[in-house]
């Protein structure tokens, strides 16, 4: 049966495949979305969709959509800070903080089924292995700190007001509709150029997840029936990817002869050569395990470039702009 659903950060990346297979599975879907929002990745669904255009760091605003929409499931994507190009302490703790605090307020107060909050796998800071989710939290960087302040307010709130409130940890997710200046679109748009960008070392990692299956994990947290109240899930896959095996993987679904030259981009503050994560609690508890393996995902998205060239055109414009 078709759920209502509300989802805020449906303009990114996640947000955009989650609304997709949302309305594919039947659901009732309605966006939450501030003023001057980009609207690249949902503007050919626009019309099958309900947009309400609202600040979630207004009280009143958030009050007015969950009691007119009263959705059954929730999915709170929306954030700022991710990005090295999203910089500003004070917009990150509005955007990550106080938004999700007052959303989930309002959600508690509506009596809302399921809340689902993305958390992120920086909440974790630096480790040489891979942490689960009862880990010591060492945020590595402000956006990081908001979203473990958000994480812990998430957990006291779905016991103490006895919602069902979930927050779900993403780490490297890929695929269709990702930022186009991020590492796997980037490589891919060169790749299919006949060309490789600028690279780091060749030891930096990442725990890479196909956005169709982080899309499945976070649909089956918020059908799960009875899942501990505050539950924290890394959606993770488990495995961890070099860079070094990340361009042998691409040229190979590319058939690129270009070498790479490693060091040829300096590091940033965030690489190094251990990051991964522990899948083992959302299998256990969630039944959910990644299923797209890195070349298939791979594969699918430089598919989904090639089968849609304005799609293709608008990613080198982006990659290439400047150049």
């Amino acid at each position: 049966m078709g759920k209502r659903v509300l989802v805020t950060g449906a303009t990114g990346f996640v947000g955009a495949n989650l609304v997709r297979r949302a309305l594919t599975d039947g659901h009732e879907v309605h966006l939450i979305l501030r003023a001057g929002h980009q609207s690249w990745r949902v503007r050919e669904i626009a019309h099958l969709v309900h947009v309400h255009e609202a600040d979630l760091t207004h009280r009143d605003a958030v009050h007015a959509v969950v009691t007119g929409v009263r959705p059954d499931w929730v999915f709170h994507l929306a954030a700022y800070g991710a990005y090295s190009s999203q910089t500003g302490m004070r917009q990150m703790i509005e955007t990550n903080l106080l938004g999700c605090v007052l959303l989930l307020d309002e959600c508690a107060e509506a009596g809302v089924a399921s809340f689902v909050n993305a958390g992120s796998s920086s909440e974790y800071g630096y480790k040489d292995h891979a942490p689960g989710e009862q880990e010591l939290l060492e945020p590595n960087s402000h956006y990081a700190v908001t979203k473990a302040a958000a994480s812990h307010y998430g957990q006291f709130t779905a016991r103490d007001r006895d919602i069902n409130a979930v927050t779900v940890r993403l780490w490297s997710i890929y695929g269709p509709f990702e930022e186009p200046t991020r590492l796997i679109p980037t490589l891919l748009v060169h790749a299919l150029h006949g060309r490789l960008p600028p690279l780091v070392s060749p030891g930096t990692a990442r725990d890479f997840v196909f956005v169709e299956d982080a899309v499945d994990a976070l649909l089956r947290v918020a059908a799960a029936p009875a899942l501990p109240r505050g539950s924290l899930y890394n959606l993770c896959s488990g495995t961890q990817t070099t860079l070094h095996h990340l361009i042998a993987t691409t040229r190979r679904l590319t058939n690129l002869d270009a070498e790479p030259t490693w060091g040829t981009m300096p590091s940033r503050a965030w690489d190094t050569d251990v990051w991964v994560g522990s899948p083992t609690k959302m299998a256990q508890e969630v039944g959910w395990r990644a299923q797209t393996g890195l070349s298939a995902g791979l594969e699918r998205t430089v598919r989904w470039l090639q089968d849609e060239p304005t799609w293709l055109r608008f990613y080198a414009q982006r990659v290439f702009k400047g150049r």
